[in-house]
């Protein structure tokens, strides 16, 4: 063998410029970040420097990753919205207080929190106090997610625009899921219409929603189901949950043309509502409701325009202020 045909070793450099062309990994994103009212955004979110709010927290952490609140506060960004979720996240505090996030702005177009996720996509809130001040326009807007679920939560105080809500989801197209469980839904609205949670499509999408142990109090309409136009479906399970004081209907079904909605109500309770306990308005507007109190409302239970009101005949609808109204039909049990 010829000295010229011995390959000589590989410098540092060469080492180095292989590395880069082979596409050497870079740093990954944290999956596990965390936040401290005693935090900076300047920090890289880890548990010995954390950040200060949830907007930085989520620009760092992984999708599919956890924020973790580490002690009370605010935790709102700067700018509106206060917080954009746009991947899948849980957000989770476990025991440290108030973990807020404040709208103190009287801005009907900037919701304090908006879920612009993509439709495989999972968002998970536990813990979190989403607060309008009395001033802002809405507390949480779905655009799009494959699934939200809430866990203690708390919204509240969303009134600043006629058409305010503590929970607005409107999906385009496919079918999005939200469920929530022991979650506080409080004095939202403002005008006729505006609710505590609207379930809303306007266009093909679909929503499927589970409520569980929830509370709707001293909102407008407490719940409104609401298919205004396009082909999507609503469905609907209330459970354990109540729809007390509220300056409207307690659960309200309202449709336009085209789409469809139906409500499940099983061992809730309905007091103190202004307007109907229970109100089922349109053509395929469905409230199937068991083992359920209807008392003290304007009305009982109503059905309009060809809503229909199906009870399985073990509710109690009695000593409301207007009528107590009755059921469409009965089913049969089996």
């Amino acid at each position: 063998m010829t000295e010229s045909a011995i390959a000589s070793p590989p410098s540092l450099i060469s080492l180095a410029m292989l590395a880069l062309l082979n596409g050497a990994p870079a740093h990954a994103a944290p999956t596990k970040v965390w936040v401290s009212n005693a935090g900076s955004d300047g920090n890289p979110c880890t548990l010995a420097a954390p950040c200060k709010s949830f907007e930085h927290a989520l620009g760092v952490v992984a999708a599919g990753g956890e924020i973790s609140v580490l002690t009370a506060g605010d935790y709102s960004g700067t700018v509106f919205p206060r917080v954009v979720i746009n991947k899948s996240v849980s957000i989770t505090n476990d025991g440290a207080g108030e973990a807020g996030i404040l709208d103190n702005v009287n801005d009907a177009d900037s919701p304090a929190v908006v879920v612009v996720a993509g439709l495989g996509d999972v968002v998970n809130l536990r813990g979190i106090v989403i607060d309008g001040t009395g001033l802002g326009a809405q507390g949480l807007n779905v655009n799009q997610v494959g699934a939200l679920q809430m866990e203690r939560c708390v919204i509240a105080n969303f009134e600043g625009a006629p058409t305010s809500f503590g929970i607005v989801m409107n999906p385009f197209s496919g079918t999005q899921s939200v469920f929530l469980s022991d979650t506080i839904i409080y004095n939202n609205g403002s005008g006729a219409g505006s609710a505590g949670i609207q379930l809303l499509t306007t266009g093909g999408g679909s929503i499927k929603a589970i409520l569980d142990r929830v509370q709707l109090e001293n909102n407008v309409i407490g719940l409104q189901v609401e298919a205004q136009s396009g082909t999507g479906i609503l469905r609907v399970a209330m459970r354990d949950s109540t729809a007390v004081g509220n300056a409207g209907d307690g659960v309200l079904a309202i449709l336009g043309s085209g789409a469809s909605a139906f409500v499940f109500v099983e061992r809730s309770t309905f007091v103190n509502n202004a307007g109907s306990g229970l109100h089922a308005d349109g053509a395929h507007a469905i409230i199937l409701v068991s083992d359920s109190s209807i008392t003290n409302n304007g009305s009982g239970v109503s059905a309009t325009a060809s809503g229909q009101l199906i009870s399985f005949g073990n509710n109690r609808n009695n000593n409301n202020i207007g009528a107590e109204g009755t059921a469409t039909s009965v089913v049969t049990p089996f």
